[in-house]
């Protein structure tokens, strides 16, 4: 029996850290790269697509 709850009490914990991953989830990739060339722009910097994405691939490998 107190297997059985152990494998509850995991799966509880399973769900609950899901669902709070889901809530805390920063936006989508495409919807954040928008923003940084919006941001970007609007503070004078001309950069294009395949500049963000050369950025964001730098960023993400280190």
């Amino acid at each position: 029996m107190k297997g059985l709850n152990l494998l509850y009490a995991f799966l509880g914990g399973a769900i609950v850290g899901c669902g709070a991953a889901l809530l805390f989830a920063p936006e989508k990739g495409e919807e954040l790269r928008e923003r940084i060339i919006k941001i970007l722009k609007r503070n004078g910097y001309k950069i294009s697509d395949k500049e963000v994405d050369a950025l964001v691939a730098e960023l993400a490998g280190e």
